[in-house]
């Protein structure tokens, strides 16, 4: 029996980080993963988490596991398979590390990934968008920092991780306002901003104040904003947007959906894919193509620009004893008097 404690904290704390620079956020969905994994382990097996061995984690577990992911904690597909894809990665990291379990290993990564649904993006509309863009109180100190992370969210399309990500540094407002941003899978870009969301960036700065974390956007205590401190924010915004905008009340407004909106936004604008893939820092124009299956205009100038094909013309001719039905008083109708 093989303890799996040395085995995980060396992949968490080496393989990841140093040897393949994964990003602290892929470090900790890692982490995350197996956290769950080990307390379903040890609630199965009945031993603490730190007596697991190697020999415990097998296919079946596994596969219990997710089941347990879906069944129990709601988790879609997606979730699951990001889950999987983390076991496998240790696995596929322990294979060269321990030959004896080479079969074990070997069942763990034949578990296949399970198909997700391709749904619409979810976005907002211009006023939607607009109104939460409007809740902040530009005449407090938090409403300052709230306009402009909301602003620059939207504008730049960022990812959560790269708006708390941004530094002081990152910002030039002179000459031209732009904005580096650290993305997903260590990709930089520079996204130029417009007027207004330069105007609350500076606005902003001005009232920020000397403080010592290089983040641009500080909680209350001046720490450097959090994901979840955003989420927080941005859900306490969207309420107050609902009573200047019904249609909010229905959706589910996300982060995310922020993104989603900024493609859509920049999409109908240029009619150009690959502007969109640029200005979110996709690495490949195929991940931007899921934007096209949500814009209706570019269904409707697909529309216009084909020829319909012609319909045959004519004309229905009803039985005499259907117009005799049709003529014939509601009494008498009712009464059936034509079979």
């Amino acid at each position: 029996m093989t303890p799996i404690a040395p085995h995980i904290a060396a992949f968490l704390q080496q393989r990841l980080p140093v040897e393949r620079q994964a990003s602290p956020n892929t470090c900790d969905s890692y982490a995350h993963a197996f956290r769950l994994l080990f307390e379903y382990a040890s609630n199965c097996l009945k031993i603490t988490p730190s007596q697991l061995q190697v020999e415990h984690i097998d296919a079946p577990l596994i596969v219990d596991f997710l089941n347990h992911l879906e069944a129990t904690r709601g988790n879609g597909a997606g979730s699951r398979n990001i889950r999987l894809a983390a076991i496998k990665s240790f696995m596929r990291y322990i294979e060269y590390r321990l030959p004896s379990a080479l079969e074990q290993i070997r069942c763990i990564l034949s578990i296949p990934t399970k198909k997700t649904d391709v749904r619409l993006v979810r976005h907002l509309t211009a006023q939607e968008m607009q109104s939460i863009l409007d809740a902040p109180d530009p005449a407090r100190r938090v409403g300052i920092r709230d306009r402009a992370m909301l602003h620059l969210c939207f504008a730049g399309g960022l990812r959560v991780s790269e708006l708390v990500g941004v530094r002081v540094i990152d910002v030039r407002l002179q000459p031209e306002p732009n904005v580096l941003i650290h993305g997903k899978g260590r990709r930089e870009r520079c996204i130029p901003l417009w007027k207004e969301t330069a105007s609350a960036v500076r606005a902003w700065l001005s009232v920020r104040g000397e403080v010592l974390a290089p983040e641009l956007f500080l909680n209350a205590r001046d720490g450097c904003m959090t994901r979840a401190g955003f989420e927080y924010i941005l859900r306490k915004h969207v309420r107050s947007a609902e009573k200047r905008c019904a249609s909010l009340s229905s959706k589910r407004v996300s982060p995310h959906v922020l993104r989603h909106t900024c493609a859509m936004t920049i999409l109908q604008a240029t009619k150009d894919l690959r502007k969109v893939s640029l200005w979110l820092g996709h690495s490949s124009v195929q991940t931007t193509e899921v934007y096209t299956r949500a814009d209706p205009t570019v269904k409707l100038e697909t529309l216009e620009a084909a020829i319909a094909p012609k319909l045959r013309t004519g004309r229905f001719k009803a039985t005499d004893q259907l117009i005799a039905l049709l003529k014939a008083p509601t009494i008498m109708r009712s009464k059936g008097a034509i079979p």
